[in-house]
């Protein structure tokens, strides 16, 4: 069996689809990743929403890309964020921690001068799906 034909593709209707030539989620060998997401033009447009309700945003929508696989924030391994702002580090630990509780997987929180659409954060996980390895 070739590994595209392992590949599966994870979408749910519950966030908006891609803009680009990408998935939301992709699962492969037991592991899901999660592309980049940005907070959901459709509800967030960044003139209006603060930081903090972007980033509530971008972990409401992971979290429903990560339930569409079967998995939840207790099962992400790695997270990168991308901030622009570097002030915005301790507030965006904040909610992090909110909904990671006391899971720690590794992390990298790279500070950017700016981000597509003019957004203030985008946030890539990997899960472990739950015995599928």
């Amino acid at each position: 069996m070739s590994r595209k034909e392992t590949m599966k593709i994870i979408h749910t209707p519950a966030v908006p689809a891609p803009r680009g030539h990408y998935s939301q989620a992709v699962e492969q060998n037991g592991f899901v990743f999660l592309s980049g997401m940005l907070p959901a033009s459709d509800t967030i447009d960044p003139a209006t929403h603060d930081f903090r309700q972007q980033c509530e945003a971008v972990f409401h929508q992971c979290q429903q890309v990560l339930q569409a696989a079967g998995c939840g924030f207790g099962d992400v391994v790695q997270a990168t964020a991308y901030l622009v702002g570097v002030e915005n580090w301790s507030l965006f630990n904040e909610i992090y921690a909110s909904y990671l509780g006391p899971h720690k997987p590794a992390r990298a929180v790279v500070p950017v001068p700016a981000l597509h659409h003019g957004y203030a954060v985008e946030l890539q996980l990997i899960a472990c799906v739950p015995g599928g390895v």
